[in-house]
């Protein structure tokens, strides 16, 4: 059982890296990354309704239950669709290695304060000097795979501007902001759905809550529908964002319980590294193609060094 859950979370890792570039092409196709979230948490919502439905016939929880829960338990659709809206501004700026990597590093830095101070209602893990150990390895995996590729092309010593360069950087710490979001996201999830004791009902409140909030902004922000005219030059795989973000969201809620936020982060960081390389290596999903590195394959090696230090010894 133990395998079947690591597994699942290795797949959820996957799916989302594949998620973030079919979701950017529909940000182009509708013209806002907004509407394409929204588009995304739709079908999303409508995917985890049916199989909340078909699996156990309910939808949504008892008056009671609501009202005897702390405010914070329903949060993780707010901040599944700021993850979802981060990711699909910061693909195109980033580029595919950088939009899963970056966050990743989020993740765990968020996941061992979790883990270290019990939020959430999760089991307390001491930080310890090994653990220390393995952030900083984690940090210095991230710097080989994130900065120095960059840094060793030619092209990108000689700055156009330092402008660019400040805007670049914020979005690498907001990568690592939402990276952050996401695992407080999965945390929270993961006890809905034992308090429930329905992992689909779960996923599905999760994403229903997410849609609900990110397609209020999105048309306060864009103050319009997307056209029937950009939504006709969609492919069928642009649609298929929604039910990769609603697989990740259950994935996690199932996980979570099972074998803890924190190794559910670490399998879903190895799945979405290795999605996210395939994605930049072979240009899946109209994205730019571009040849993974020496440097960067080092530094996932040594990011999973740290991420066996931090979760395994």
């Amino acid at each position: 059982m133990v395998f079947i859950s690591l597994g699942c979370a290795l797949l959820a890792g996957f799916l989302l890296a594949n998620q973030n570039p079919i979701n950017s092409d529909l940000s182009r196709i509708v013209r806002s990354p907004f509407l394409a979230a929204s588009i995304s948490f739709l079908v999303g919502t409508v995917f985890l309704g049916l199989l909340s439905w078909g699996m156990s016939g309910n939808l949504w929880p008892t008056r009671e239950f609501i009202s005897t829960q702390p405010m914070w338990i329903w949060l993780g659709g707010l901040l599944g669709g700021i993850y979802l809206t981060s990711n699909v501004v910061l693909f195109p700026k980033l580029g595919a290695m950088q939009t899963v990597i970056l966050p990743i590093l989020g993740q765990i830095l968020m996941g061992t304060i979790i883990d270290t101070f019990g939020w959430f209602q999760a089991a307390i893990i001491p930080l310890t000097m090994l653990r220390l150990v393995g952030l900083v390895v984690l940090i210095l995996g991230v710097v080989c795979a994130v900065v120095l590729p960059s840094k060793l092309k030619k092209d990108e010593l000689m700055l156009n501007s330092l402008e660019k360069e400040t805007g670049k950087l914020f979005w690498q710490i907001w990568a690592i902001i939402a990276g952050a979001i996401s695992a407080t996201q999965q945390a929270i999830n993961g006890h809905l759905g034992t308090l429930l004791h329905n992992s689909e009902q779960a996923a599905f409140i999760s994403f229903f809550t997410g849609f609900i909030l990110i397609a209020i902004f999105s048309l306060i922000l864009e103050r319009r529908l997307p056209k029937l005219s950009e939504l006709k030059t969609t492919k069928l795989w642009n649609w298929f964002g929604g039910i990769l973000g609603g697989s990740f969201v259950l994935a996690t809620v199932l996980t979570v319980p099972k074998i803890g936020a924190g190794l559910t982060i670490t399998m879903g960081l190895i799945g979405s590294i290795t999605g996210s390389m395939l994605v930049q290596q072979f240009g899946w999903w109209r994205s730019a193609k571009s040849s993974v590195s020496l440097i960067q394959i080092i530094g996932v090696i040594i990011m999973a060094v740290g991420v066996a230090i931090i979760k395994f010894l």
